[in-house]
């Protein structure tokens, strides 16, 4: 998989490669992270990307002419590449699209800054438009690093242990069960006896009660899902 992320600001990305699975997965061919600054194509003096915002309002946006030149010159490259822009105004980036994202072969995240970016770079380059929260942050670039993260998880053998995709919250309706390690007691709290007692099925039963416990006080909806799924199998 091929990322390249289209950024004023490198620095704020880079560093979350440096260390752990992704690292490892660069390491090992499995990921080849590249970057394409829209400043370096602004055909202004001054190489200015930002204006102010037609229609009044408070704030910059990111003009047209770079990012669409920029982006221009990445399909011209790749015209297979799946361009994301990261945006407030967008659905929620959830599982299954991470699943779904993880078998294409590049993807361009298109991260704004100030007050957005021109809407007619985003309808005419725009492959797909996430959004990661109902909260406005000071750029693309996180919210860029939580999608790729997330995407990256599902690509065959970045994670060392496929397995446990299988096991994550989101994998069905309901939130995973706790999770606990050694030692068996800390600071007078216990590990639940039955994890202990090596009942395999008493073991998934007892992680499925604490997985539904646990969706109904954060995720009541997601508890839902879960039961009308189960009602509609049976």
């Amino acid at each position: 998989m091929t990322y390249t992320f289209v950024t004023l600001f490198k620095n704020l990305v880079e560093g979350y490669f440096q260390d752990s699975i992704l690292k490892r997965a660069i390491d090992g061919a499995l990921l080849d992270i590249q970057y394409l600054n829209p400043r370096d194509f602004s055909e202004s003096k001054h190489s200015k990307v930002d204006d102010t915002a037609v229609g009044g309002g408070a704030g910059m946006v990111m003009n047209p002419q770079p990012l669409y030149d920029a982006l221009s010159e990445l399909k011209k490259n790749d015209e297979d590449v799946h361009i994301v822009f990261v945006t407030p105004v967008a659905k929620a980036f959830n599982q299954n699209d991470a699943k779904r994202l993880a078998k294409k072969s590049h993807i361009a995240f298109v991260s704004g800054r100030y007050e957005g970016i021109d809407e007619r770079v985003i309808e005419t380059f725009a492959d797909e438009v996430f959004s990661i929260g109902d909260y406005i942050l000071t750029g693309g670039e996180l919210a860029s690093l939580v999608i790729c993260d997330a995407v990256s998880r599902n690509i065959g053998g970045v994670l060392g242990n496929s397995e446990s995709l299988s096991i994550e919250s989101f994998e069905t309706p309901l939130l995973e069960a706790p999770s606990f390690s050694k030692p068996q007691i800390y600071k007078k709290s216990s590990v639940p006896s039955e994890y202990l007692k090596g009942n395999h099925s008493k073991i998934r039963s007892l992680k499925l009660a604490l997985s539904e416990n646990k969706t109904k006080y954060f995720r009541p909806e997601q508890l839902l899902k879960h039961r009308t799924r189960i009602s509609y199998e049976k």
